[in-house]
């Protein structure tokens, strides 16, 4: 597995790591220890989550914990899920760290990332000073910004954050021009979620309210012609335009089938997309997106 340098963190992350949302929707405690653990021992080593995501830190917490010097882990703080109180309340998110600590049996996550904060709770500046305080007591050794479009945009600017996660793939490509240039001039470390863009072009409909809803609708669109090939060949080019972009060092994928780390380690392992295909994709899209496909949170 190929390592990047995460920005001046010092931490060399693998190309490709684990989302953990899928994971706290129901799936067993074995499946999840043979994932997480066949997905270590292939060389992952970023394992992100976030305090919103179900079962998600503690199913982490109980199959790894006992690896903890294998992998880098980074989750999210922000939704009071379960506390009581507002979201983005000081009190509830220094009580959702410890939280997710206790959950992860950990003392110390690698980063926190901010989960799609937006640009007005972040010029309060409280949020801010929270996961300050947590990396100066030694929670985190990180914190970062979680989110899109000018949100992440000014969020980067402040020049406070280690770490930038943001939308970014063949449906969702603002990023590239509006926060990449300028994370990279800070030397942030890049985090692309949703690499795949939740595979929505696998689906022959969608209703208005599904998830991958929009990303289905924009490929729709951009009509792709790679899409209409082999499905592996359709995730292969989904996944390497994304790990392509310079400025990224990590894709997380999420999963809960056992298997799939694998498979998406192996589409990985072949490297760089030829130059042409990747500016052939983002040519597609400069022709075709419209000034409100921005980056979907």
């Amino acid at each position: 597995m190929e390592t990047r340098k995460y920005g001046n963190t010092g931490m060399n992350v693998s190309t490709l790591g684990f989302g953990g949302a899928e994971i706290g929707k129901n799936v067993s405690k074995t499946d999840v220890a043979t994932l997480l653990n066949s997905a270590l021992d292939a060389g992952l080593n970023v394992i992100d989550t976030a305090e919103c995501y179900g079962d998600s830190e503690e199913l982490i917490g109980e199959v790894l914990s006992h690896r903890r010097d294998d992998y880098y882990l980074f989750t999210k703080c922000g939704h009071a899920a379960g506390i009581e109180g507002p979201d983005w309340d000081a009190k509830v998110l220094e009580q959702t760290i410890d939280r997710s600590l206790k959950r992860l049996k950990t003392d110390y996550v690698d980063v926190i990332h901010l989960h799609s904060c937006s640009e007005e709770v972040l010029r309060q500046g409280a949020v801010i000073e929270v996961l300050q305080r947590a990396k100066e007591s030694g929670k985190t050794r990180f914190i970062g910004y979680s989110g899109d479009t000018t949100d992440a945009l000014y969020a980067i600017q402040t020049g406070v954050f280690d770490s930038l996660e943001t939308s970014l793939n063949i449906a969702d490509q603002e990023a590239i021009d509006l926060t990449l240039p300028e994370a990279r001039k800070r030397n942030m470390g890049v985090i692309a979620k949703r690499p795949i863009a939740n595979a929505a072009w696998t689906y022959d409909t969608l209703s208005e309210e599904a998830y991958p809803f929009i990303y289905w609708k924009r490929l729709s669109e951009l009509n792709y012609g790679f899409l209409g090939e082999d499905a592996q060949v359709a995730v292969e080019t989904a996944l390497r335009f994304t790990l392509s972009t310079e400025g990224v060092d990590t894709a997380i994928v999420g999963t809960a089938k056992p298997n799939r780390w694998q498979q998406n380690a192996d589409l990985v392992a072949k490297g760089q997309l030829p130059q042409e295909l990747y500016d052939e994709i983002r040519a597609r899209w400069k022709e075709i997106a419209g000034a409100d496909w921005t980056g979907r949170t």
